[in-house]
Order: C-alpha cells, then sequence, then structure tokens
C-alpha cells in the first residue's frame, strides 16, 4: 500500500522567499492554506560524506554479485499475495530460513491474527541495535499484462540497462535482499556486523498491516532499546536523482455500503427496473451519500472539522519544502501521472504544500447493480464504494472515521454501512536524528546528494517506530525501481553506460556503508 516514487526536478525556486505562514479559516468547505515564511533552504550536500572504505567487503560482493542476483530471484519467484492469500506461508519460511543461514541466532515466525510475522535477531555484541523493517507481501497481479511473466523474474533489457523484472523487484523484496546481501557480505569478510539487527518482517502490509501491531508487541520492550528503525528502499529515480523521506501521511480505508431496507429500496435482490417508479434506489443513496462528502468538483471536504487538526509546516518543515522547490519539476510530474492540470491551477510552493499537508477523500472503486455488455434494466439492491483518506499531521484515523460516521447520520444516511478495512496515523522523523545524518553521509559518498522531503503523501505503518517506540525512521537506498502495484515492476541491476542510477553491486556497498556510519554516529 506504500506508494510509487515522485521525481518532479530541475527548476528554479520562484516562490520561495518572502512568504508568511498561515492557516485559512477553518471553515466547513473551505481547504487549509499554508506559506512560507522563510527563504532558508535544506542542503543535503553540505553535510559531510561518509569516508569509510570497506574494500574487503566490497570486494566480496563484487566476485558474489550473480550469487547475489540470484537471491534476489528467490524471493521474486515466490509469490506471496496477501490479499489473496497466495504463497504466504512459503514467503515467510522462506524468509525464516534466509535469517537462519545468515547466523542470526534468534528467528522465528510469529502468529498474529492473520497472516505471519518473522522474527530475526543478530547479536554482534554492538553498543548500538538498528530496527529493521521488512514486508514479504506484494501486491496482486495480472500476467498477461506483463512483458515478463510475474514471478519469473526474469533479467530483461531496458533502455534503462538490464533490470530485474517481477512482482516485489522494488516493492520491496528486491531492495530487502539487496540488504540482506550486504549483511552477508560484511559477516562474510569480517566476521561480525558493526551494529546488532532486529528484524521485524510482515506478511500484509499491502492490505494495510492490521495485524503487524502484533508482531511490535511481541518484542516492544527490546525494540525501545534500538538506535533507530530503517527500511531497505529503492530512492533514486529513473535520472539518477536520490529523494530522502522523512514521513507518510496516515490512511482511513473504509467501505460503504447503501442497501435496501426499512427506509426503501429492495431488500432480497434487484428488480425490473419499471419498479424506480415506486421503489428506492440503493445505487443513488450510495452516490448522494458520497457526494454529501464533498463539494461538487470533489476537491473539498464538507466534513465538518475535518480540516481542523491538520497543522501547519514547521520551521524545520519549511527548509526542507524551500529545498525540495529548487528541484520541483511540474512539468514531468503532469507527464508521469497524465495530467494536464493541478487542483485550481496550483503552482510552484502551493502545489507542494497542498501534495503535503492536505487531507484527501478519494473513491477508489464503486459499483452496483448490472455493468456487463450490452442492457440489463433492473434496480439494483445494494450498492459498494472504497473510498481512501489520506490524513496529514496532526490527524488521526479514528477521529477522521467518527467525522465521516456523525456527517452521514447528520445528512440522513445513518443506513450507509462503513466498514473499516485499514487505518493508521501519520509518521514523522526530523533531519537531526544521527540515523538520518547517517544515512545523507552515504548518499554523498557517493555523490547522490538526496532531496529531503519531509513526508510523502503515501501511507504506511510507520507510526509503529516514530509514535509507539519513539525512534527516527529512514527509508532509504541507493537503486531505482518502477512499477510497484502495476505491471511490469523492476529494479536496475546493470545501468546502462553513463546512468547515474547504482547498479545492485554499489546498492549494497551503500547499504554496508549505512551499517558502519550509524556505528560511528
Amino acid at each position: 500500500m506504500l506508494f510509487e516514487r515522485r521525481r518532479f526536478l530541475e527548476v528554479g525556486a520562484a516562490g520561495l522567499a518572502g512568504m508568511a505562514l498561515f492557516p485559512r479559516s477553518q471553515q466547513q468547505g473551505r481547504r487549509p492554506a499554508f506559506r512560507l515564511t522563510t527563504s532558508e533552504a535544506f542542503d543535503a550536500a553540505a553535510l559531510p560524506a561518509y569516508r569509510g572504505n570497506h574494500s574487503r567487503v566490497y570486494r566480496y560482493i563484487d566476485q558474489n554479485l550473480d550469487r547475489h542476483i540470484a537471491s534476489l530471484q528467490r524471493w521474486i519467484r515466490q509469490p506471496s499475495v496477501s490479499a489473496q492469500g497466495v504463497g504466504i506461508e512459503e514467503m515467510a519460511r522462506l524468509v525464516l530460513e534466509d535469517f537462519r543461514s545468515l547466523g542470526f541466532k534468534e528467528a522465528e515466525l510469529v502468529p498474529t491474527g492473520g497472516h505471519p510475522g518473522v522474527w530475526g535477531y543478530y547479536d554482534a555484541g554492538a553498543p548500538k541495535t538498528l530496527m529493521v523493517y521488512m514486508m514479504y507481501d506484494v501486491q496482486p497481479v495480472e500476467p498477461e499484462d506483463w512483458r515478463s511473466p510475474p514471478f519469473e523474474a526474469n533479467l530483461v533489457e531496458t533502455e534503462l540497462g538490464t533490470v530485474l523484472m517481477g512482482r516485489g523487484a522494488t516493492n520491496q523484496k528486491g531492495p530487502e535482499r539487496a540488504f540482506l546481501n550486504a549483511v552477508e557480505a560484511i559477516l562474510a569478510t569480517e566476521g561480525r556486523l558493526p551494529v546488532n539487527l532486529m528484524i521485524t518482517a510482515e506478511g500484509e502490509e499491502e492490505i494495510s498491516s492490521p495485524h503487524y501491531p502484533e508482531i511490535v508487541d511481541r518484542y516492544e520492550e527490546r525494540l525501545r532499546r534500538c538506535a533507530g528503525a530503517f527500511f531497505p528502499f529503492n530512492s533514486q529515480g529513473p535520472d539518477g536523482e536520490a529523494e530522502l523521506d522523512l514521513g507518510v501521511k496516515g490512511i482511513l480505508y473504509l467501505e460503504l455500503e447503501s442497501k435496501g431496507g426499512p427506509h426503501g429500496g429492495p431488500t432480497r435482490a434487484e428488480i425490473h427496473g419499471s419498479y424506480k417508479a415506486l421503489v428506492d434506489s440503493p445505487v443513488w443513496r450510495l452516490v448522494q451519500a458520497l457526494g454529501s462528502m464533498v463539494t461538487p468538483d470533489g476537491n473539498t471536504i464538507l466534513i465538518p472539522g475535518y480540516y481542523d487538526a491538520v497543522r501547519p509546516p514547521t520551521e524545520e518543515e519549511q527548509r526542507l519544502i524551500n529545498g525540495v522547490l529548487r528541484k520541483w519539476n511540474e512539468a514531468a510530474l503532469k507527464r508521469l501521472l497524465g495530467v494536464e492540470r493541478f487542483i485550481d491551477g496550483w503552482t510552484g510552493a502551493d502545489a507542494l504544500l497542498a501534495y503535503l499537508y492536505h487531507p484527501t477523500l478519494n473513491i477508489d472503486g464503486i459499483w452496483g447493480g448490472y455493468t456487463g455488455e450490452g442492457s440489463k434494466t433492473i434496480l439494483p439492491h445494494k450498492a459498494t464504494a472504497k473510498i481512501d483518506s489520506r490524513l496529514p499531521p496532526d490527524m488521526r484515523p479514528e477521529q477522521a472515521l467518527s467525522m465521516i460516521r456523525s456527517h452521514l447520520e447528520r445528512q440522513g444516511f445513518g443506513d450507509i454501512e462503513i466498514r473499516q478495512l485499514g487505518a493508521y496515523p501519520p509518521s514523522q522523523t526530523s533531519v537531526e536524528a544521527p540515523l538520518v545524518r547517517a544515512a545523507i553521509s552515504v548518499f554523498n559518498k557517493y555523490g547522490h546528494p538526496p532531496a529531503v522531503w519531509p513526508r510523502l503523501a503515501g501511507s504506511a505503518p510507520f507510526y509503529q517506530f516514530t509514535e509507539r517506540l519513539r525512534l527516527p525512521l529512514v527509508f532509504s537506498g541507493l537503486g531505482h525501481g518502477s512499477g510497484a502495484h502495476a505491471p511490469n515492476e523492476y529494479m536496475v541491476i546493470h545501468p546502462r553506460p553513463g546512468s547515474k542510477i547504482a547498479g545492485l553491486a554499489e546498492v549494497e556497498k551503500a547499504y554496508v556503508d549505512l551499517l558502519y556510519a550509524l556505528a560511528a554516529a
């Protein structure tokens, strides 16, 4: 459920300076508006580069690269579609056996109310411990849409170079197994790691992580002693430019269903369409209920109080935003998305602030009645919609759900059934955290100073680290992949000559450096 990377690069910093920060009145029907008070911009390139040189480890990676590629392929060839329950047990055991093969003295399956978790602990006797979050599940596939079968994990030649194509290649099996390859290389050459590792792997990230908290429950007191949490991630775009994100929005994912009942409409099954002259339509009722929550253009939420908890950017976040704006390329983003304009013609800081700080209310799908070929004149007895709301700081999903429920009841739609399918709050880490600084130092060593974003507008259960465990979180790494949740998902293994994208060997070396940089931080 996480996200696809964004790349909005190479434009000037117009509109950065001389702005005042203020929230617009939070009246019903008005979106919050924020402006920047400072022209100061965070510059990752100004931080010292990591200077360590672990030549024996690097050499091992180069000498074993074919085997390391095979390890990525082995993970991707094992289906693990959480939404369908396909291959989950097999993938969990594969992860477990890999932990054991690497020498983790603690490695076990963790039962939950859903798919099992996997726990691994490597005790290096080091002063610092790093928590590593992993997900072993993937999204469903439509094989006919793929250039290469999604679970064959073939090496495919593209304009970017040789890529590994398959479901999970970049989200997230590829970078995760690359991180474990780096761990293997350190152990094979140096005998022990520079930090201890605690790994919690879940098999439900793609279905909103409903049972991941149960995994944390089991090891919570030990995890609190970690120096930070890390999520291996391909952070480079197709141009080689890198990003580092310090948070995510939260999410509330709901299913709304309208059915016939005492308020009207057929109760048992669809009926002949001619009876619309006498009988209410659950489909129209659902459409009207959805429409009551937003303005006619769908862009402003009308639920009373929905914008009230949204906070403006902090001073630190403003500096980060100014740094991002120096490379913000709206034209490239619009081409990527296939859109011609943003809401209200937003541009520059207005567009970026809306993207990062506005809550959303989005219809993911809506259905009811007959949708096949030709005609079938019926009055359906029920209609269903899936909606998601992305929640910036300081919004809470339980509050958002309460406001949605209260709004529908006040509008006369109390019969609409609401089913929560997923929910978690936002997450945020400071750029001043030692783990963040260590990650930036490694990017700088490889000549890729990152654009540091306050957060992604996508969602992940990272609040478990930043809010519950009070740990800084970094999700980053060299490497490029794309196609998450889509056909032809890939991760670059051997970039074309002249590319700035890191190949798999360099990705793994950077993970090595990150572990040593954190140990020294």
